[in-house]
């Protein structure tokens, strides 16, 4: 017990030095993540809800709503753990430099995820916020299960970003972890248009971690609980986070210790 709260001790530092350095530029930061679903939603949102009638007895901004505070985890999460995380272990050497003290690669890989899960759940708490001053959650309550669900989201889209960043050659690699992993995940997940009558695509996207994310997200806005749905995306995305974190870690030590 006592080396476990030790670890979880080390890892809080790494995730104290990100927040430290996030802090220097707060704003600069944070505008692009609220201002990205603001501005999704009035593109698409209102632009659209005059030719569509209505999705599940939502109006389409209503509709749009949770998948917007989803798409905010996702490129929190994805952006901060491949990009991010690259910089700092090999153009500014931070890892290198953690590795000198006693905070080892587990507590480095645990502390990013510690971190991007705190940003992630801020993130989608802030989201949720807006969307509730908008009007858009027909269930007001969700706003306080935006920032859990976001945190638990964070995981498996963090892993993924870790994973990029132990297997790409140069920085410019990102693009293509991108464009056929994460932006087939955030169209093609039930955030832009339902599933129910697609089979096909229904059937495909449940190997998609943020699809279950978008849709514990969904049910909360809506108001539309089911203990077995509930049950269900809760498992799919929580093994996913726990083998996606484990292959990271793996992945990442290797990394580090070369």
């Amino acid at each position: 017990m006592s080396d476990l709260l030790g670890s979880v001790r080390l890892a809080w530092s790494v995730v104290v030095r990100n927040w430290v350095v996030y802090r220097k530029d707060f704003i600069a930061n944070i505008s692009p993540t609220l201002a990205d679903p603001a501005l999704m939603l009035t593109a698409l949102g209102m632009g659209l809800s005059p030719f569509i009638s209505s999705i599940h007895g939502l109006s389409y901004s209503q509709y749009l709503a949770p998948g917007m505070a989803a798409t905010t985890v996702l490129f929190t999460a994805f952006f901060e753990c491949s990009y991010g995380f690259y910089v700092r272990m090999t153009f500014e050497s931070v890892f290198k430099a953690m590795l000198t003290t006693p905070i080892g690669t587990g507590e480095v890989v645990l502390g990013e995820f510690i971190w991007v899960s705190i940003r992630a759940a801020l993130m989608a708490g802030g989201v949720g916020i807006v969307l509730e001053l908008l009007s858009l959650l027909p269930n007001p309550w969700s706003v306080f299960l935006f920032p859990l669900i976001g945190a638990m989201l964070a995981i498996p889209c963090g892993a993924i970003g870790l994973l990029a960043s132990s297997y790409v050659r140069n920085i410019n690699q990102f693009q293509t972890v991108y464009s056929f992993i994460i932006a087939p995940m955030y169209f093609i997940s039930g955030t832009f248009f339902p599933l129910n009558d697609r089979p096909v695509l229904g059937a495909l996207v449940q190997v998609s971690p943020f699809f279950h994310g978008v849709s514990l997200l969904q049910m909360a806005a809506w108001n539309q609980f089911s203990p077995e749905r509930i049950a269900y995306h809760l498992s799919v995305m929580l093994s996913y986070a726990l083998i996606l974190g484990l292959w990271s870690l793996a992945r990442i030590r290797k990394k580090l210790i070369n």
